[in-house]
């Protein structure tokens, strides 16, 4: 495709998703989700794409992929529920509840080599704080059982225990400039950004414990981020700190290519 051709395809794109944002601004708000934008848009849109991706490969189509995504994050950060919760139906994962890390074996902290752990809550924040596991458990506790959705398609139900993140938040002082949120591991230097929308939401976890017990290693031990608005890859595990923001700063996934906003 040439350079004239794909300076036309960029904005037919837009145009074709701003009417599919029109129909669904006017659709009744009770029937608006992620989903039924992507099936009103994504047939024109994926054409698009394809257009694009000529034989010159895909190189030539990052300018439209990049709108798609700026379009795509604007309709999910318009369709965000900032009060609606997430409710599991169907029995819980358990044992099955599948595990991930990016380490060659699964992290676990080295108190010897380390030091004790404890959670850093820092950034834009006017009382930073360090937590340790008994601290996060001596904080107001919240149980909720929720969907854990994976950006392949398959979602797990289980059974959460931690302190919510605007808990934390709050006894930090979040500065009024603070809009994102970073979320730091050690599990070989993960980490993950978000907005601070989603990491405010009531559903959002500093979780500590699952399905009655302290997590194990291999489910994010010692405390993971935990929230149904999120996409997996955005939960990120073996915490080590949350840094409040004024700018994103893309994260593991997301610097690989996997959508930044990753709302469910």
């Amino acid at each position: 495709m040439s350079r004239a051709a794909l300076r036309h395809a960029l904005p037919h794109a837009s145009r074709l998703v701003d009417r599919a944002v029109a129909r669904l601004e006017a659709a009744r708000p009770e029937a608006l989700d992620r989903r039924r934008f992507l099936l009103a848009s994504g047939t024109s849109l994926a054409a698009a794409l394809l257009a694009a991706c000529d034989s010159q490969g895909p190189e030539s189509a990052k300018r439209l992929l990049r709108l798609a995504e700026r379009k795509n994050e604007g309709v999910e950060r318009w369709l965000f529920r900032h009060t609606a919760m997430n409710r599991a139906g169907g029995h819980a994962a358990g044992v099955k509840f599948p595990a991930y890390f990016i380490s060659p074996t699964v992290p676990r902290w080295d108190a010897a080599a380390r030091g004790p752990w404890a959670l850093e809550v820092t950034g834009l924040v006017a009382r930073p704080a360090r937590y340790s596991l008994d601290d996060l458990v001596r904080l107001p506790q919240t149980q909720q059982r929720v969907d854990h959705f994976c950006v392949e398609g398959w979602n797990a139900v289980a059974t959460w225990w931690g302190v919510r993140l605007r808990e934390l938040a709050r006894l930090a002082g979040v500065r009024p400039e603070a809009r994102y949120v970073d979320f730091q591991s050690f599990d070989d230097d993960f980490h993950e950004s978000w907005d601070l929308e989603s990491a405010m939401h009531p559903q959002t976890l500093v979780a500590y414990a699952k399905d009655g017990a302290f997590l194990p290693p291999a489910y994010g031990a010692p405390a993971r981020i935990h929230s149904p608005v999120k996409l997996g890859y955005k939960n990120a595990k073996y915490l080590t700190s949350v840094v409040f923001m004024a700018e994103r700063n893309g994260g593991y996934w997301s610097d690989m290519g996997y959508e930044w906003y990753g709302g469910t």
